[in-house]
This record gives C-alpha cells, structure tokens and sequence, in this order.
C-alpha cells in the first residue's frame, strides 16, 4: 500500500513544504504509486475521485498540462485564489494569446467578407511548444499586417473608383441640367420682350426675339454683365455634386429655408448601383446642381453639402471640355477597375492560405490559453524551481494521468521527472460522470435543474424514460409522433455532417445535441397515441369497435338497465361524423345522413362485445361525453403518475443515504417523508382504485374524491354530513362503512401531522450530539499532540492512518463530518501555536435547525405544488387534442381532395408537412 500525504491547503506553509519536498525527494525518487482496487463509477454513479498533489519543475509543467489536457482526466484546484489575476505568474503569456485570439476574429471576419470557406482542422491539433508561440505571433502580426495593406489599398481604389463614377454620371447629367436652365430663363426672357415690346407687329418680331434668345444662351454664364436689348444679364454661379438618395428631400429642403429660396435646384437619380467604398454595400445616390449668386449662398452651400454626405465635383461649363473630361474619366475607369480586380484577386489568394490553417491556428491558441490559464492555478516553491499543483482524477483514471505526466515529462527534455502523490482533504469532491452523445442531452437537462453531490445516483438513466414519457403524455398522437421520430431520425442519420457544419445559429445547435432526446420523445409520442387511439386528432378503428349500442322497440321499452323513449336505429363508428345530443334518446339524426348519434354509457358495457384491445375504443370520437371521459381519465392518469415519480424520487434518496452509511438520515428524513407522501397522495390514489372497482359501470352514485381529501383534513378525517353523504362516502353509505372511512382518515391525519416534527427536529438534534462528540474528541487530539508539532506531517499520517486509507466511499457523512472537525481543530491549534487565528469549519446548533426547518417546509409544500404540477400533464393534452382538432377541421378536412374513387387529405398533408 502506498501512503497517503495529509495536506491541508490553509497550513501550506513554506516550511513544512520544503520538508515534503525534502521527505519525497529523499525517500520516494521516482515513486509510482498503484492504486487499491475500488468501486468505480458508472452510469449510475459518479466516478469515484481522488485528490493529487503534482510537483512539476518548470520546464516541463508546461509540456505536463498539455498532455494532461489531451487527456481530460483532472481538474485543478486553484491554490492562488486569493491573488489577482493580474498579479499571477503567466498573465503576460495569457495578453498575448488574447492578441492572437484577436488576429484570428479578424481573419475570420475577412474570410467570411470575402466568402472563402475555412478548411477542417486536422483530428488531433496539440498546442505547440512554448518557444513557438513567438513564431505564431509574428506569424499572425504579418498576415494582419499584409491583409490591413490590401484592405486599406482596395478601400483607396474603391474611393476613387466611385468619385470617377459619380463624375461620369455628373458629366452626363450636366448638359440636360443646363439646357433645362437655360430654358427656363429664355422663356422669362421672351415673357419680358414680349410684354414690354408689342409695337413691331408679328411680322419683325420673331426674327429680333430668336436673335435675343441665342445670345442669352451664349451668354447665361459669361464673365461680366452684358445688354442685350436693354435687358441686363447677371452671371450664375453654380454647384454640382452627388448626394445620397435617402438624404435628397431633406437637403432641398433645408436649402430652400437656408438661402431663402434664392436657389435653382436640379437632380436627377443615377441610374447605377453604386458600391460603399468603405463597407462594400451598394448605395443609390443622385445628381444635383444648384444655380445661385452672391459668395456668402455659396459658403452656406457648401457646408450643408458636407453636413448631409454630399460630395461636390468640379465641371467644366463648356460642352466640347465637358467631353474631352467625360473621355478621360473613362479611360481612368477602365485602368482603375483593373487594378482593382488584381488587388481583389491579390488579397483572395492571401486570405486563401489562412483559411487553410485559422481553424487549427484557433484550437492551437485557444489550448495554449487553458495551459497557461490551469498554471496560474498553481504555487512556487521556496527555490522557484518548481511548481505545485492540486487535481481532482478519477481513481481507475490515476494510472492514465500517471502516464500523460511522464510522457509530458519525456517530451520536455526534463532531467527530473514529476512526482504525484495522493493526499487527503475533508473537502467533498467534484461529481464527474462520463456521458457519450447519447446520454450528454440528457446529462445536460437533468444538470440545468442541478448537479447530484458526489457519488450520489445520477438521475439521468431514469430521466432517459421518464422525461420522454411525461412528454408523450402531454403530446400523445400518433401522427404528430411520427414526423418528430422522423425528423429525429434525419438528423441521426446525418449527425456526422451536421455536427461539423456551424450554420443555423444556437437554436439548431441546441435541437442537434438533443437528436436523440427528441428520438425518444418521438417513439413515446407514439405509443401514447396509440393508447389515445389518435391520429392527427381522428381515431383508428383497428380492432373494430367494442360497442355496438342497438336501441330498438318503441317508447318506453326498457332494455338492459336503460329505457329508452324513442325508436333508434343501430349506430356503428363508420356511419356518422358529429355528435349533437337532444336528451330524448341520447341519439338524433345527422345533418347530411340518417343514423343517428350516440352517448356512450358504461352502464351498458354488458350489452356489447368485450373490451377494445388496446387504447381506447374509437366509438369516444362520436360520444357526446367524450370530452368528460377523456378529461377525467387523463387527470387521474396524471397524479397517479406524479405519486409514482414523487415516491420514486423518495426512494432513490434512500438507496444514497443506505450508500454513505446515513442511517440517520433514513430515520430522519427518508422515513417520515414516504409516510407523509402515502397518507395525503398515496390515499387520494387509493381512492381512485377503489371507486373504479366499486362503482364501476354505474358511476352515478360514486363520491367525490377532492372533496372527500379537502374535508378529511377541514372535519379531521371526518366529512360534513356525518350520516354518510354519497359524495363524500366512499367505503359506503352505511353507518360502518362511514364510521370506518372516518376512522381510517383519522389515523391518516394524525401521523401526516407527526411527520412534520419527526422531520423538523429528530436528525438536527442527532447531528448537534454528534457535532459536541466531535468536538470534545478534536480537544482531546490537540492536547495529546500538541508536544509533538516539531513532526507534524509524520505524526498527523500516523494518528489518521486508518480513516486515511478508506475509499470516499467507505466513509459515511458522520465519519467524515467528525475528520473534518478533527483536523479543522488540529489546525486551528497550530496556528494558535504560532500567534495566528483560526476557527472550526463546523455549524451552529443554530444553523442546523434552520436548515432542517428550511427543508421540512419545502418538502410539505412540495407535496401538494409538485402534485398539482403533474395535472399539467392532462391540461397539455387536452390542449394539444383540442387545437389538432382545429388544425383538422379548418385546415385539413376543408380542403380534401378526391383520391383513387374515396376521399382523403391529401391537399392538407401537404400543407401540414410544409
């Protein structure tokens, strides 16, 4: 057997670890350590853990954790908590790993910019050496670098692509500006010659009024004021630019206040998408010219073309320039346009060659950052040679990590090799449970609820059934069954590649890591709807139906134990498709048929053939009281199933206490728990069975069971008509069976209200005797060692050899909860020893019984919430059989179409599964 090092991490101090160090230095070169044979873990309980302690020289803990987290094994215990994570050792080496992180989201975004796809990682991609982390840095620095230069040159060339397009488009649309201009002035013109000159007649006029207009057309932007006719033509300055489309309305606007309406505005809209230099997004965007005068309009133009993204061009105001500038602008289109696509084909090879290697270069940074991230974790030694850590293994993995240390230690080229040793801790170790993709989804609801403590039944194999189960109750059709199992069964089938693909977002990742919950769901779905006996909200009549209600004879012919009024003909479920109800007969005539419409009634069962096989018999779908039936048989149905989980999860709490050894815990709280639960809920189940057995097919006279439940704790047991009221007799209306019943409810309520104390205080008071028993022995142990502290670790070991070398699963709560006190105790007379302070890890009397009365409470509400939270299981099914009902009638039966000579859904199918 090998020994265990005791080792508290509160008295780790530098003393005693150099005589550690020196002592398994020493003694134990090179041990390695064979593990006893233990109760491993299973599906059904967590593996069991062990605590190690790993002495690693600094230039191999790096290579160390690597091959450790290859593994998966273990799990460090931070032993800086209360340092910064500013002040721990490898915090510079973690900002440059957030910088690379950096670089490869921006590799990542250009990639998907440009649209390349990113290459598979290789299978197994190890974090590399730490003296190739600066090879990666620079790596990344350059493709940044290199991708940051082709971007900034592509922005630079896109810019001046657009300002050569939005010139050309400028050209093009200034002369008709002009000429639009220059229109609408010779037109005042002619208004004014014609006004102030009418003596010439017709016949010389025209000639005179041409000659006028042409030479203002000359002459409408010249230099200097000219006469023409005695009319004084005053030069226009003018503007011309683009501006964006959404902005257009509220510019004119802002300019026609700004300058008073002393503006000419034209635009016109380009006809081309333009592309955002910067962005890459097509924008629409529109020609503008302005006509004005006077220097101030012109500084005020030019400032609310900046203020609304407007950009301004200089053109030419003659024609034949404007056409040599168009012919230049073209040309210069033409070249940049092909350095552009050299400069995009440039940057696509470039991006190219990442997208080769940013997913594996993302796994390699991303595992450096955990290596670096878990030795923050650990300490320094006295020499700073060495680091010391803490893990949590499972112990039939000890060997695994055993090798992945050496074989970390091999790789680093260390002289020394690692040592690991187990030590002790009343500390309770983590729960760790090995799922595979089946169970993981599972895993995963059943811990959103919270995690089992350790060692305890993991409440997984039986969520397995009971999750999908309780589903296909609320969901139970055999139709809307089927297509989940389909579709479950499409992404099984296709998991290999759907689990490589990234498309869909979080809500298709979550439905993928359930394929196999919704597998199941699918499979119970349809078995429930087969005990419905519901397809898409219409029945099967598989088996052919077990009633067949034959009314015959005239008025008040008594036939079995039921006299009918009327004269009614046979009914079977092929013959009719609604179910009104006059009260006469229990039967009236179809709108469109002339059989007539039925109301089952269990009375009659005798008169029929036997029971239907399985499910329910398909004649519910034309009852009148099919709603009443179904209503009461799933509510039933739904607190016999909560008592059932509710009991199970009682005894399950049991089999963990019968594990740890707890036998307090049985009597305390298992016990008066399952008494509790049986008196309240295990009685109104009872009761259930009993009125189906006794009044049973005549239910007309049968009691009222949440009645008689409220009034057995309101009367104490009794009802409130104590000469036996049928509603709330159930054994009988008689004197014994009422008396009986009301004895019986007594008996029920009295214990139901002992378990309330018996849970309250019976295990608090255990523990607080036990909690002074463990005191009192922890100050007997500090008296008998406290002469002995110049050998604490050899002593401490022998003292606790024997609780020491027990399984975790040997030791029972009370065991460990007297080792926790013990060595609590022992410590805190050591640092008393040495002048500091310190104090018991134990609880207060105090804040035992507020615990226990915390759990008493919750238990006793539970009961009766929990209870009433399984009747939800009957709301949701009726929910779901009343809107596929409607989905039937309104959007599936109303559009049937003719198929092969009979008449079937099929438009409808076709839009359901659409």
């Amino acid at each position: 057997r090998y020994k265990y090092y005791p080792y508290q991490r509160n008295s780790y101090v530098i003393g005693r670890q150099s005589i550690i160090i020196d002592f398994i230095t020493r003694y134990t070169p090179n041990a390695r350590f064979t593990v006893p044979a233990r109760e491993m873990g299973s599906i059904l309980r967590s593996e069991e853990m062990m605590l190690l302690q790993l002495l690693l020289q600094s230039d191999s803990a790096y290579a160390c954790v690597r091959e450790l987290g290859e593994v998966g094994k273990v799990e460090f215990k931070d032993l800086n908590a209360e340092v910064s994570a500013f002040q721990r050792k490898f915090v510079n080496e973690l900002r440059r790993c957030d910088e690379m992180e950096r670089m490869l989201r921006f590799f990542v975004s250009e990639l998907e910019k440009a649209g390349i796809p990113i290459a598979e990682p290789p299978l197994n991609c190890q974090a590399p050496d730490p003296h190739h982390l600066i090879d990666l840095e620079t790596l990344f620095s350059n493709d940044e670098e290199s991708v940051k230069q082709l971007n900034a040159n592509q922005e630079s060339l896109r810019k001046n692509l657009l300002d050569l397009k939005e010139l050309k488009h400028i050209l093009d649309k200034a002369q008709m500006f002009f000429q639009e201009g220059e229109e609408v002035l010779a037109e005042a013109f002619v208004q004014q010659q014609t006004t102030a000159g009418g003596v010439g007649g017709a016949g010389g006029g025209a000639p005179a009024l041409y000659s006028k207009q042409s030479e203002l057309n000359q002459k409408l932007l010249a230099d200097s004021d000219v006469e023409a006719g005695g009319l004084a033509t005053t030069r226009f300055t003018f503007l011309i630019g683009v501006i964006p489309a959404e902005n257009l309305l509220v510019f004119t606007r802002v300019l026609w206040r700004v300058c008073r309406g002393n503006v000419f505005v034209k635009h016109a809209q380009i006809e081309e998408l333009l592309e955002d230099p910067t962005t890459g997004n097509p924008v629409v965007k529109s020609v503008f010219i302005l006509f004005f005068q006077g220097e101030q309009l012109n500084a005020r133009i030019r400032k609310l073309c900046d203020g609304f993204r407007g950009t301004l061009y200089a053109c030419p105001e003659s024609v034949p320039e404007r056409q040599q500038v168009r012919l230049q602008v073209g040309a210069r289109i033409a070249e940049v346009d092909n350095v552009l696509k050299n400069t995009k084909s440039v940057k696509e090879v470039a991006l190219g060659k990442i997208a080769q290697s940013v997913e594996e270069w993302q796994q390699k940074v991303k595992k450096i950052k955990a290596i670096y991230h878990a030795m923050n974790m650990f300490n320094l030694d006295i020499s700073h040679q060495s680091l010391v850590a803490e893990c949590w293994c499972p112990v039939k993995d000890f060997h695994t990590v055993q090798e992945a240390i050496n074989r970390g230690t091999q790789l680093s080229g260390s002289p020394i090799s690692a040592i690991v040793n187990r030590i002790s801790t009343p500390e309770t170790p983590p729960t760790y449970y090995k799922v595979n993709k089946f169970t993981s989804g599972f895993q995963a609801i059943v811990e959103s609820y919270g995690v089992a403590s350790y060692r305890e039944l993991n409440p997984t194999p039986y969520a397995i059934v009971t999750f999908p189960f309780l589903f296909g109750v609320m969901f139970g059709d055999i139709g809307h069954g089927l297509m989940m199992l389909i579709f479950a069964c499409v992404l099984i089938g296709f998991e290999k590649k759907l689990a490589k693909t990234k498309e869909g977002g979080e809500f298709l990742s979550i439905v993928f890591s359930g394929r196999y919950l919704l597998l199941l769901m699918g499979l119970f779905s349809v078995y429930t709807g087969i005990i419905y006996n519901t397809l898409y909200s219409r029945t099967t009549n598989v088996f052919g139906s077990a009633w067949r209600p034959y009314y015959y004879g005239s008025k008040n012919q008594s036939f079995g134990t039921r006299t009918f009024t009327n004269s009614c003909a046979p009914v079977s479920i092929d013959n009719c498709h609604s179910y009104p109800f006059d009260g006469a007969c229990n039967a009236v005539y179809c709108n469109h048929k002339s059989e007539p419409v039925i109301c089952t009634f269990p009375t009659e069962a005798h008169l029929f053939n036997q029971p239907y096989p399985f499910g329910i018999d398909p004649m519910w779908l034309i009852a009148k009281n099919k709603l009443t039936f179904t209503n009461g048989y799933k509510m039933k149905m739904s607190i016999i199933l909560g008592l059932f989980q509710l009991m199970f999860g009682v005894v399950l709490s049991i089999v963990n206490h019968i594990k740890v050894r707890s036998y307090i815990s049985i009597i305390g709280e298992s016990i008066p728990r399952v008494i509790f639960l049986m008196n309240l809920i295990g009685w109104l189940v009872f009761l259930m069975f009993f009125k189906w057995c006794k009044y049973y097919p005549d239910a007309t006279k049968a009691p009222n069971l949440l009645l008689t439940l409220i009034y057995m704790f309101l009367n104490f047991g009794g009802s409130p008509n104590t000469a036996g009221d049928p509603v709330y007799s159930v054994f009988g209306t008689g004197a014994t069976e009422t008396g009986a019943q009301q004895y019986f409810q007594v008996i029920l309520v009295i214990t139901a209200v002992i378990c309330i104390p018996w849970m309250l205080l019976v295990k608090p008071i255990y523990l607080i005797v036990k909690t002074k028993r463990a005191e009192r022995l922890a100050r007997n142990k500090a008296k008998k060692t406290r002469g002995s502290e110049s050998k604490p670790m050899v002593g401490h070991a022998s003292s606790e050899d024997s609780v020491l070398e027990k399984s975790d699963s040997e030791i029972s709560d009370v065991e460990r909860a007297e080792q926790a006190e013990l060595i609590a105790k022992g410590e805190e007379s050591h640092t008393d020893s040495h002048g500091g302070g310190g104090g018991g890890h134990g609880h207060t009397p105090g804040e035992i019984l507020v615990f226990s009365s915390i759990h008493t409470i919750e238990y006793c509400l539970n009961t009766i919430s929990n209870t009433a939270s399984y009747l939800r299981l009957w709301a949701l099914s009726l929910a779901h059989e009343q809107l596929s009902e409607v989905l039937w009638v309104y959007a599936i039966a109303k559009y049937n179409i003719t198929l092969i000579g009979s008449k079937m859904p099929g438009l409808g199918f076709i839009i359901m599964f659409a």
